[in-house]
């Protein structure tokens, strides 16, 4: 179990790579090579000392979602988008269903992307977290 100050995230890997990072329990890799990094990474980011994370990613999903999610790691700490502007007025509800079925929260950050008015949309681990993570970011 990652600890953070938004509580616990588990983690799962293979041999490529981080394959999720979920506020959910159920599955955790603690002997897992990666693991000491991952911590490390994300005590540094919620410390204010991280805007990129250097963990190998490996997520699992269809084409579109790793488009999605390619995008997603392009938009920089302390910005945010909307998901028109993430993936085209026309696929903007497609990429808000890619963002939910992103399975790494904060290294790939779906919690960047907002509604089209700036307002917050779902995030996994709920609207207050996402706020933290906006705020967090703020620079």
């Amino acid at each position: 179990m990652i600890q953070t100050p938004m509580g616990p995230l588990w983690a799962a890997f293979d041999e490529d790579g981080l394959t999720a990072l979920s506020f959910s329990p159920g599955w955790d890799e603690p002997q897992n090579k990666l693991y000491p990094a991952l911590q490390k990474e994300m005590d540094e980011y919620f410390a204010g000392k991280r805007k990129n994370f250097d963990i190998p990613l490996h997520p699992r999903g269809t084409a579109f979602q790793q488009k999605i999610w390619s995008e997603l790691l392009k938009i920089p700490y302390g910005h945010i988008c909307s998901y028109g502007e993430l993936a085209g007025a026309r696929y903007a509800r497609a990429a808000g269903s890619a963002c939910h079925a992103n399975a790494i929260i904060i290294l790939i950050p779906c919690h960047r992307v907002v509604g089209a008015d700036g307002g917050l949309t779902g995030y996994a681990g709920g609207i207050e977290k996402k706020q933290f993570l906006l705020s967090l970011e703020k620079e």
